[in-house]
């Protein structure tokens, strides 16, 4: 996205979500369970779990060092079945699947670059603890934030969310009976010159039943419970018009579903877990790594940067990119894009972030709370803009800090 892409008169944008049942997405909350696991009983564990799943079986394999002990056949099944996948008419059984663990210890070439001074946990977050821990990988991660919704998020990705969590909602409430738990949404927003306008398109297609009570579930039923119980829902009648179009399973049958109709496998929606597209990515999922990994620790707080820039009024919108090397503690680079929309200039705008932010990994660890087992919650329908869930990169609190910096640098 780039300034010219800003000042376009008119513009359409997609984001997509796909809901908890989404096999891709049963990995990555299979992955974060086990993570959360074991860093509730070890804080100092290291995890790099990963998930594959297609009809019948469930194989996790990665490395992990940890201190505890963690029931893995046991947790994947309460994963599984939590999900809605518990009978085998869905098309996968929690209860009664194969569950493969293949994990090994983490390499002591990685951990060594991680835990330089041969601690793993702090004793007292002083200077030479935080800077003794270098980030566990080399790597460029991206933080994004825009005044379009009040959670700070794109608006195409952010309702698009809400759309997914809803069909969850509905579906294990009992207002949709014959909804499955696979799914997917899609918004396409209408810009007029960078401001939304308007929704142009929304797409839900949802698994079902083939049957209820007895009767066919036709696809009449399925587009209206769709309507009015989700799509009404959430969306706001103002961002919807006469012209607004509106696809429920364009296919027309969607019975086959979850493992059953594609193979999953962690960290394959890195794009639906961030901005829909909306802004840049580095490239490095987040579900199943522990917080040394900067690849999730450094994307968390390159939101939490990029948020408080927009919420201190500093621009409209905001993309921060920070680079690691791997043993190394302070970042390679800070860089800072506004689009146009900045107060000042970006080059300042990066500069105070570095006087009001610590962006080593062990800063961000501690500064964010990041030793907890929050990430499960995480593992579907986004890790950003979570207006459900309180979560310290969320927070604005250094705000006011920011607009002080600038106003030094720029006196």
């Amino acid at each position: 996205m780039t300034t010219t892409f800003m000042q376009s008169p008119k513009y359409l944008f997609t984001s997509e979500s796909v809901t908890e049942g989404h096999p891709d997405k049963m990995c990555d909350q299979i992955s974060d369970a086990i993570l959360d696991a074991m860093i509730k009983e070890d804080k100092a564990s290291r995890v790099a779990c990963e998930t594959a799943i297609k009809t019948g079986f469930v194989l996790t394999y990665g490395e992990v060092t940890t201190k505890t002990y963690v029931d893995i056949d046991a947790l994947v099944r309460e994963v599984v079945n939590g999900i809605g996948y518990d009978r085998g008419k869905k098309g996968f059984d929690g209860s009664t699947c194969g569950v493969l663990v293949a994990l090994a210890n983490q390499s002591a070439d990685i951990s060594r670059g991680v835990d330089q001074n041969g601690v793993k946990e702090a004793v007292e977050y002083n200077e030479a603890f935080i800077e003794s821990g270098g980030a566990g990988d080399q790597g460029m991660m991206f933080g994004f934030a825009c005044n379009e919704t009040e959670s700070l998020m794109p608006m195409p990705i952010y309702y698009a969310h809400k759309l997914t969590r809803r069909m969850a909602e509905v579906r294990k409430n009992g207002t949709i009976p014959w909804m499955y738990p696979d799914g997917k949404s899609q918004v396409t927003v209408e810009y007029h010159y960078g401001k939304p306008v308007r929704i142009h398109t929304i797409v839900v297609s949802s698994q079902h039943a083939d049957q209820l009570d007895h009767e066919e579930v036709s696809h009449d039923r399925i587009e209206a419970d769709i309507r009015e119980h989700v799509i009404k829902a959430v969306i706001p009648a103002e961002l919807l018009d006469e012209d607004t179009k509106v696809y429920v399973n364009p296919t027309g049958r969607f019975v086959i579903g979850g493992p059953m109709g594609d193979a999953g496998m962690t960290g394959r929606k890195i794009i639906v877990d961030t901005y829909g597209g909306m802004g840049r990515h580095g490239g490095g999922a987040f579900s199943g790594k522990d917080p040394t990994k900067v690849d999730r620790s450094a994307a968390y707080a390159a939101r939490w940067v990029a948020k408080n820039v927009v919420a201190a009024g500093l621009a409209e919108r905001c993309e921060v990119q920070v680079s690691y090397a791997i043993g190394v503690a302070q970042p390679l680079s800070i860089n800072v894009e506004t689009f146009g929309t900045g107060a000042v200039e970006d080059e300042k705008i990066a500069q105070a972030i570095a006087k009001v932010f610590d962006l080593r990994p062990r800063a961000i660890i501690h500064d964010l709370d990041l030793l907890r087992p929050i990430y499960r919650q995480l593992a579907a329908y986004g890790h950003f803009g979570r207006d459900d869930l309180d979560l310290t990169w969320e927070r604005t609190d250094r705000a006011d800090a920011l607009k002080e910096a600038v106003r030094l640098l720029t006196r």
